[in-house]
């Protein structure tokens, strides 16, 4: 069984993965969207909320947690590795190899939150496993929350300004790959990719969950496994807005805990 954490709705692009490599799997995802988003938090508040996500995970006896949230993957997961007796899988390390594959002129740009950006662990990454490469990196802050309030159509004025005014250096960079490194960033690809066409996206999201089943030796099979949802807010907005990530309508219920009991 494989537990899956972030901010909000983000994290649903690695459920999606998971499901479609390894659909006999256990999954139980929490999505912390009472305190959503995390990007604009201090790093001492940033690990408080993670610890608390993890607490919760470990609970319903998950063999290992995949962080899908760039925020906690950048500020707080060596925290987590260390004090967590299984397994925990953040996105940078898997979406940083990902970008080095894909490119063919060496500049990788990340995308993501402020404190993100601000830890410089994409960067590092990356430089570690291709020395030669130029990064170029750009917070988005307004995607979240366009994201998390469903402006997410890829006609979208709103977020294609947004979007313009945060990709214009990207693009001027001519860089070719591109990673996305929030969870929630996937679901609005299409504006993305408009405004920096053919440039290669990395999904951050998926390749995390790709080195989950890696790392627990989990093979591609066939069958029907099942998905539990948990949300520290109101599920209202979680249920209707959560069929954007998964491509399809939730498959059980979604249950609100108090996650501050954690």
């Amino acid at each position: 069984m494989i537990g899956i954490f972030d901010s909000g709705l983000g994290g649903l692009t690695a459920v999606k993965e998971m499901i479609k490599l390894s659909p006999d799997e256990e999954l139980i995802y929490f999505g912390d969207t009472g305190r959503v988003p995390y990007g604009n938090r201090s790093s001492a508040t940033i690990t408080k909320y993670a610890c608390q996500d993890a607490a919760f995970l470990l609970s319903k006896k998950v063999d290992a947690i995949v962080v899908a949230c760039g925020t906690v993957s950048t500020t707080s997961l060596s925290h987590l590795k260390k004090t967590l007796p299984i397994p925990v899988i953040g996105v940078v390390e898997p979406s940083a190899e990902a970008a080095v594959k894909a490119t063919k002129n060496g500049r990788i740009a990340v995308i993501g939150t402020a404190a993100t950006i601000r830890s410089g662990a994409f960067e590092r990454e990356i430089k570690k496993l291709s020395p030669d490469s130029e990064v170029i990196t750009q917070a988005c802050p307004l995607f979240v929350p366009l994201v998390e309030n469903g402006f997410v159509q890829e006609d979208c004025e709103i977020t294609r300004l947004a979007a313009e005014h945060y990709l214009s250096k990207i693009r001027e960079s001519g860089a070719d790959t591109l990673i996305l490194g929030c969870t929630h960033y996937p679901i609005i690809a299409g504006v993305i990719s408009k405004v920096l066409p053919n440039v290669t996206l990395i999904s951050s999201g998926a390749e995390a969950a790709k080195k989950a089943l890696e790392v627990l030796g989990k093979k591609e099979s066939g069958g029907c496994g099942s998905v539990s949802y948990y949300v520290s807010d109101d599920p209202t907005m979680f249920v209707s807005n959560a069929s954007l990530f998964l491509g399809g309508e939730i498959n059980g219920t979604v249950e609100k805990i108090n996650i501050n009991e954690y």
